[in-house]
């Protein structure tokens, strides 16, 4: 039952083209800009940063934004109290979700990585246990706070928060820009959310060090407090 429910979630997913645009066009159309342009500094070699930012960002567009958008819709129309009342347990129905967001990740991780091959980097190099690591804690913060957001607003404000923290986020929390590169107070603030965690954690991985205890402490905070406040508050309809 929990393989059907995690194919089904999977499926749908990859069928919406908005969520494909979201989760797959834009990540692979940055990671090409990030590596052949040098518009935004990022440290060498160019293309394994640019695949560590461009990670972050798949990462908290499959697990925050789309999350949170399905989410909310999916109680506005109803579909969550349909199937809660039928004889799939809850509990199958949010690991079915969770297992559909992960399928997602992986997805994204094999198109990304098979490019950024095309583009110059060569796997090796890095740490990879940490960067498994990395991806398994970025998703589930991420997931946390997007279902979080998704179960408790009005979908139409969670449309509008979701995309609206997206932007936020890629332009000013460090996934884009390094947060070295950052005003002073604004570094240090990136440094606490998410978004920052993941993406330095994951360039400082590929390129062969060791990131930083506090990202992955970080991420561990945001999901646990986003998590246990999702469990409170997420509403079926």
């Amino acid at each position: 039952m929990l393989g059907t429910q995690v194919l089904l979630e999977t499926k749908l997913a990859l069928r919406q083209g908005e969520q494909v645009l979201l989760t797959l066009v834009i990540p692979l159309a940055l990671l090409i800009g990030l590596t052949l342009l040098r518009v935004v500094p990022l440290p060498e070699p160019r293309p394994t940063s640019a695949l560590g930012t461009v990670l972050a960002l798949a990462i908290m567009s499959t697990a925050f934004t789309s999350q949170a958008i399905s989410l909310g819709f999916d109680r506005r129309y109803g579909v969550l109290r349909r199937l809660a009342a039928t004889a799939v347990p809850r509990w199958l129905i949010v690991l079915g979700r969770l297992g559909g967001m992960a399928a997602v990740v992986f997805v994204q991780v094999v198109v990304l990585a098979a490019v950024a091959v095309a583009l110059g980097w060569r796997p090796g190099a890095g740490s990879p246990g940490w960067v498994v690591l990395l991806v398994v804690l970025g998703t589930a913060a991420f997931g946390a706070v997007g279902v979080l957001l998704g179960g408790s607003l009005r979908a139409e404000l969670v449309l509008a928060v979701a995309n609206i923290v997206w932007f936020v986020l890629l332009f000013a929390g460090g996934v884009l820009v390094p947060a070295a590169a950052l005003p002073g107070p604004l570094a240090t603030v990136v440094q606490l959310l998410p978004s920052g965690a993941l993406a330095e954690g994951l360039r400082t991985a590929l390129v062969g060090g060791t990131p930083s205890t506090a990202h992955v402490v970080v991420l561990l905070a945001w999901t646990v407090v986003a998590g246990g406040i999702a469990v409170r508050t997420v509403r079926w309809s």
